[in-house]
């Protein structure tokens, strides 16, 4: 089912970032903690059919989430978020990057840089999101890799997280 709510996703080549901003049909908390604990992020953080999976997450500045994306057939794609900054319920930044089951970066990708923000309207809630990439080649690399269908599945996946409630 295709939802109503705002999903703009946008590709900003000048300075290498994506923008993507989406509306959830939940309270401010309730999408602050499905974006800051473990539990609730395995749930939708990889798009289906894949699955997320938390091996560790400390989320504090200096912290760090440590997960793997695990696919229909077992396989593992492990990441890495360092938690830059945090402002409750407001915003909080991190560092994203590949990595080994053990925190390892894999230094073939890319390392991005996460800016958060959510912000409260009336029923819903607002997420703006801005990922700067240091170089244009390491922001297409990770478009070629399907990011925007992927994240898309996985925004959609929230919805039904907030819907079930």
């Amino acid at each position: 089912m295709k939802s109503n709510l705002l999903m703009n996703f946008t590709v900003n080549k000048e300075d290498n970032t994506v923008n993507v901003k989406r509306e959830f049909s939940a309270s401010l908390s309730n999408v602050w903690s499905a974006w800051t604990e473990a539990e609730i992020l395995d749930q939708w953080w990889a798009p289906a059919p894949w699955k997320s999976r938390t091996k560790s997450l400390e989320f504090k500045e200096g912290g760090r989430r440590l997960y793997a994306m695990v696919g229909p057939e077992g396989e593992e794609h492990w990441a890495i978020a360092d938690y830059t900054s945090i402002t409750p319920k407001t915003n909080f930044k991190y560092l994203d990057a590949f990595c080994d089951s053990d925190g390892n970066l894999n230094k073939d990708f890319p390392r991005s840089d996460w800016n958060v923000t959510f912000s409260e309207q009336g029923d819903s809630t607002f997420v703006d999101v801005v990922i700067r990439h240091d170089k244009l080649s390491d922001l297409e690399m990770i478009i070629e890799m399907g990011f925007k269908e992927g994240f898309t599945i996985a925004m959609e996946g929230l919805d039904e997280i907030f819907d079930s409630k």
